[in-house]
Formats: C-alpha cells, structure tokens, sequence
C-alpha cells in the first residue's frame, strides 16, 4: 500500500492507503511503533459518509516497508507471533495513555 500523510488542525495524522486494486482508504494514525529494529503503524479507518459509526470499531496494524528505490510502504504482518507482539504493545501503549 502507498500512503500520503497529512496533519489536520485538532492535531491527528490522518493517512491515505491505497490497496492493490486502487482503491483509496482513510485512517487515523493512533500510534507509530518502533519494536526490535522495525517500524509499525496503528490504524483506525475513518467513517465513509454513508457508513455508521457502530459499523467500524477496529484499528488496523501495519508494518513499515521500503521498496528498492528507499520509497516507504505499508505492509500487512503475516506471521502471527508479530502481531501478536505488536498488538500487546499497541495495549500497553492504549492502557497507559487511556486512549
């Protein structure tokens, strides 16, 4: 996924993903998280003007990747021991700034 970031006036990241088929997603970055030597970001979609608020109650966490040419991607994580890592980290993170 590429991603274009841009900084709204009450202070939160909001970032644009854009997947395989070329369909572009809004997020609310939560949190970046540098964990043993790699780079993830916590997601939470944003509403769609016709969806309800009860319809997303989930975030998204992705790793930080860069292709040949250095360009920053986001990446699903694959392995499950990772994002288990990286989701109890987002936790304690949530639980200590009662997010």
């Amino acid at each position: 996924m590429s991603n274009e970031e841009e900084l709204f006036e009450d202070e939160f990241y909001m970032m644009v993903l854009v997947d395989d088929e070329g369909e572009e997603h809004e997020f609310q970055l939560l949190a970046e998280l540098e964990i043993e030597g790699e780079t993830y970001r916590v997601l939470m979609p944003l509403l769609e003007e016709d969806e309800d608020e009860d319809e997303i109650d989930e975030i998204v966490i992705l790793k930080v990747i860069y292709d040949e040419e250095g360009n920053e991607l986001m990446s699903d994580i694959e392995d499950d021991a990772e994002l288990d890592m990286v989701f109890e980290a987002w936790q304690e993170l949530e639980d200590n700034l009662d997010i």
